[in-house]
């Protein structure tokens, strides 16, 4: 029991200490809120993750609940992608809750308030509103309408739903208190006008709910029992139970909102308004792609739902805000795609390789371990012939004792196959080695059981047969941004450390057994990384992603810059 407490974070033991004092676990619930104004990001993976897993560690049923309040930024595109990656993340909603389906209990309320002299309509500018609000340190002074009379009040708001005003005309405020040190409390902004059709009530209203005044509402008509939300919302929680205790009755669940540290991670950034500054200016080639901190980005990549919720599980939940090194994320795929990706041959930089005591029309299949870690995986065959490709950096004219690949007069191993031995290599008129000339041992092929085959060589290389290889497109994935934390200098703009070089495209050949490869199909080019077939694959056209690769490389290249 001492080892279970210890294991707890502390929005649990808030759950747990009300579980204790009376309040019965029947009536826990959770809820997801997003905002359909983007896709989600990993920082979102981490609050569903939260939410989802303390619905199972309970067995409370969780919401999803979109908070579609603003027309003129949500799309039904947004709300089909978020409950695309709440369902591939592996979750499951009790109920699909949106903010618009409490638009007119929202409204009868506001009504109730104006009525009880606790709200009023507003014809300030947003300037001169923002004048009168004070600062932190100042009073904020009243409005000039803050006294309207309930009669007025009521008439203006029926207007403004209505139709009758401009956007900007007018607003409806809460009236609370103008000398609040929390500014967030000096008659906070209730309802806003916007003529925007919305996804959902298309042209039914023209007035719309501000997030405060939604939120903690729809939570309470949820009866959502623990409302979590991240740090910058702290301050918004007096006003959450400002607004409740308008509206609530004792019978009823009343929400407590708590908030946890918002995980932002390194080389990136996790803001909808910024991602989407990425993709409206072409930095990216849209929400999915495989350089975004979006979960549908992490998707196309290669990452599995695995890998993500061990990721949100391994940070956990802070008080703070703190920076995730992208590393930790990389460390879960790459453990993840160890257990589960078949090994396969690939090369991406191709030099050609010819066996000249191999025969000429000479042609085998040989057999080949699909995956060391799972023995359950099964082999394959793999097509071996007189001319091969293998990477151009795993072979060198001269090289000193350290290099364990192929060199001139040295042996190595080529993987499933046999022990050969650089006898020569041609160049071109630039001095560039085009090709290399071997020769084989019959008697040592892998797996033979032969003396020879037991021979033991420092170094083996992976390899494919140029007559039997598949021809594909590869793309090979940086860091997005040069600086681990590009969105935190108050000097510079976060599109300044851009990484020009986050995406390279090359031309690779695989083994032939790949031509049946489906969209999201993840496996391992030995001795280079692990790569998921792309959606942009067609029939005759194989397209990788680089996901990640085998070892922790970026981290070598920062030891040294």
């Amino acid at each position: 029991m001492g080892e279970e407490a210890k294991s707890l974070n502390f929005l649990e033991h808030i759950i747990e200490d009300d579980l204790k004092t009376g309040f019965s676990k029947d009536k826990l619930r959770f809820r997801f809120p997003p905002e359909p104004n983007g896709y989600l990001h990993i920082g979102h993976a981490s609050s569903i993750c939260l939410n989802f897993g303390l619905g199972l560690r309970y067995g409370a049923p969780v919401n999803l609940r979109f908070d579609d309040t603003n027309p003129a930024k949500e799309e039904q595109e947004f709300v089909d992608a978020i409950k695309r990656d709440v369902e591939w993340l592996g979750y499951e909603w009790d109920t699909e809750r949106y903010a618009s389906d409490y638009f007119q209990q929202l409204y009868d309320w506001a009504v109730l308030l104006i009525k009880e002299g606790k709200a009023y309509v507003d014809s300030q500018s947003s300037e001169e509103m923002a004048k009168q609000k004070g600062s932190p340190t100042t009073e904020g002074s009243e409005s000039p309408y803050r006294n309207r009379s309930v009669s007025e009040n009521l008439e203006l708001f029926e207007g403004m739903k209505a139709g009758k005003f401009e956007e900007g005309a007018h607003v409806l405020r809460a009236k609370i208190d103008m000398t609040s040190s929390n500014m967030l409390m000096r008659d906070p902004i209730m309802y806003r006008i916007l003529h925007r059709a919305h996804h959902r009530t298309n042209t039914d209203w023209c007035i719309y709910p501000m997030y405060d005044w939604t939120h903690g509402e729809s939570d309470y008509i949820e009866q959502v029992s623990h409302s979590f939300c991240t740090l910058e919302f702290a301050m918004h929680r007096e006003l959450y139970n400002w607004f409740l205790d308008q509206v609530y009755d004792a019978d009823k669940v009343r929400p407590k909102q708590r908030e946890f540290a918002r995980r932002n991670l390194s080389h990136t950034v996790v803001s909808k308004r910024k991602l989407a500054k990425l993709v409206e200016e072409g930095i990216v080639d849209g929400w999915d792609d495989p350089r975004m901190s979006t979960i549908s980005g992490l998707r196309r990549r290669g990452y599995t739902p695995e890998s993500i919720r061990n990721f949100a599980d391994t940070i956990g939940i802070a008080k703070r805000d703190n920076l995730i090194d992208v590393s930790l994320l990389e460390f879960q795929i790459r453990d993840h795609l160890n257990k589960i990706a078949p090994r396969v041959h690939g090369v991406l930089d191709p030099l050609k390789l010819v066996i000249t005591n191999y025969p000429e029309n000479g042609e085998e299949w040989l057999d080949a371990e699909n995956n060391p870690e799972d023995a359950s995986a099964g082999s394959r065959k793999v097509p071996f012939s007189r001319e091969i490709y293998i990477e151009k950096e795993d072979f060198r004219e001269e090289a000193n004792k350290k290099f364990f690949r192929l060199k001139l007069g040295k042996e190595v191993r080529l993987k499933n196959a046999y022990i050969i031995k650089a006898e020569s290599c041609t160049k071109d008129t630039e001095g560039n080695i085009i090709e290399v000339q071997c020769t084989y041992d019959p008697k040592s092929k892998s797996g033979s059981g032969t003396e020879e085959s037991l021979r033991k060589v420092k170094g083996t290389l992976h390899w494919v047969s140029i007559q039997h290889a598949l021809k594909a497109e590869i793309r090979v994935y940086d860091r997005l941004f040069t600086d681990e934390s590009p969105d935190t200098h108050k000097d510079k703009d976060f599109m300044e450390f851009i990484n020009k070089d986050s995406l390279e495209v090359t031309t690779g050949y695989v083994e032939p057994h790949l031509k049946d490869a489906q969209m999201g199909d993840k496996v391992q080019f030995q001795r280079i990384g692990y790569f998921c077939v792309d959606p942009d694959t067609t029939s005759d056209r194989l397209v990788f992603n680089k996901t990640v690769g085998l070892r922790d490389s970026w981290a070598k290249i920062q030891q040294h810059d």
